[in-house]
């Protein structure tokens, strides 16, 4: 047997990561192996979950992957861990297309219960009828028990036990306000950074929930069979070797996309903020992240960026994700308008000018192949001249956009991030 559950809640702002964060350190304070996961694309909360765990945090994803492979991925990570916890994204029914991709759809997909975070500001008995909706919507799910956040007094959440009870959903607890325990955010979602006193603050999240949730009940509720997995001998299919960008400026990846990449050949990590000289690789993944916040750091290593640039030039394989394709751009316009030189090899800018936020599921359709991904920015391409080349994207609900997916050379650049933890696009576009 093993506890295992979802974490989800009515909607955003509930305060669903926090209460994960606090319950993962906790569980691992208890001296549980507990492997955490996250529904949907986010890959900043992977970190916290990380962070805050000890282990890595796995996405779980059904408009990027098939059912099977989510299946296949959580059972291999839960194989042998003492807990399994999956924050959810969003509202619980909240999905690409109705409940397709929701955090229900995964609940219901693993088998595994839900805990209900409950945003209890400015409510009281009334969240009966909320409950009894979420329980009785969907009757593929089974919800094991709510969480009541942001609650003011015991008095107050006396009010949600009292609902609870009506409705036959069971109280576990409630986390009181707390400003002291709230995480920075910085773009999607939440950002760690070492400014953040982040140990200090995950300590105290785990010593809040310890107070007023009870975490033992909540582990006895969620036991159930543990799923079954059946381990797969895999060998390197070819002897590439991989360059992968990693600092602070480069660190938005899948994991899943990462062991993919390690089936193919070896991985020499890089920093294109601090180290001058590329290792001796045959590809380079550049991944998304915050290359905005590094921009004269990029900028004046001036030994790397012309690196990359005659790497490419010279024929080199490189895949350039969001951040990435920022970085091969000419180049990053910040806020105030101000023009940072980088690596030169694409002819556009990337500009912070004028944020306007872009994001939403993506299908890749070119030739005979369709990958997916996800898009998520602030930036936007300017003075651009360069084009898609035949490869369409589209959303999750199949309407045709202007997002580019550029081929220049063998350089495979867009702001989408690729999920290929299920299909490698190493084979897609470079192994044909």
């Amino acid at each position: 047997m093993l506890p295992q559950f979802l974490i989800a809640a009515p909607s955003s702002g509930s305060g669903k990561t926090t209460i994960t964060q606090g319950l993962l350190r906790s569980l691992r304070n208890k001296g549980l192996k507990v492997q955490p996961f996250k529904c949907g694309p986010d890959y900043i909360d992977t970190k916290h979950h990380e962070w805050a765990s000890g282990n890595i945090s796995i996405n779980l994803d059904t408009f990027m992957s098939s059912k099977s492979h989510v299946k296949e991925i959580y059972a291999r990570y839960s194989a042998e861990a003492d807990a399994s916890v999956v924050e959810g994204v969003m509202g619980l029914f909240d999905g690409a297309n109705r409940m397709e991709g929701s955090s229900a759809q995964i609940a219901e997909l693993l088998d595994i219960p839900i805990i209900l975070v409950v945003n209890a500001k400015a409510t009281a008995y009334s969240v009966a009828p909320l409950l009894y909706g979420y329980k009785h919507f969907y009757p593929g799910i089974k919800i094991a028990g709510a969480i009541f956040n942001f609650v003011n007094s015991e008095s107050h959440y006396q009010f949600m036990k009292d609902a609870c009870e009506d409705v036959g959903i069971e109280a576990l607890g409630y986390v009181p306000r707390n400003e002291k325990i709230n995480l920075p955010e910085r773009h999607l979602g939440l950002q760690i950074s070492a400014e953040d006193n982040y140990e200090e603050t995950i300590n105290a999240m785990a010593e809040h929930l310890e107070k007023t949730v009870d975490i033992d009940r909540l582990l006895e509720r969620c036991q159930s069979d543990r799923p079954e997995f059946k381990p797969k001998s895999i060998e390197k299919s070819s002897n590439l070797r991989i360059g992968v960008a990693k600092d602070e400026a480069f660190n938005f990846t899948y994991h899943e996309n990462l062991k993919a990449l390690s089936e193919l050949g070896d991985i020499t990590y890089f920093s294109p903020i601090k180290d001058t000289a590329l290792p001796d690789v045959d590809f380079i993944y550049l991944a998304g992240g915050y290359p905005e916040l590094y921009l004269d750091q990029l900028s004046e290593n001036t030994e790397m960026r012309k690196a990359i640039f005659e790497y490419a030039q010279s024929g080199g394989k490189i895949l350039a994700e969001c951040g990435g394709m920022m970085y091969l751009s000419q180049h990053i316009i910040d806020k105030d308008g101000k023009k940072h030189p980088m690596v030169g090899f694409l002819n556009q800018d990337a500009s912070m000018e004028n944020m306007k936020l872009k994001l939403g599921y993506r299908k890749i359709s070119f030739e005979k192949e369709t990958l997916f991904g996800h898009e998520f920015h602030y930036s936007q391409l300017v003075n651009s001249k360069e084009e898609s080349d035949g490869i369409n994207v589209f959303s999750a609900r199949d309407k045709q956009l202007d997002t580019q997916v550029i081929r220049k050379k063998n350089v495979l650049a867009s702001y989408i991030h690729f999920y290929w933890g299920e299909k490698n696009i190493y084979n897609s576009f470079w192994n044909k």
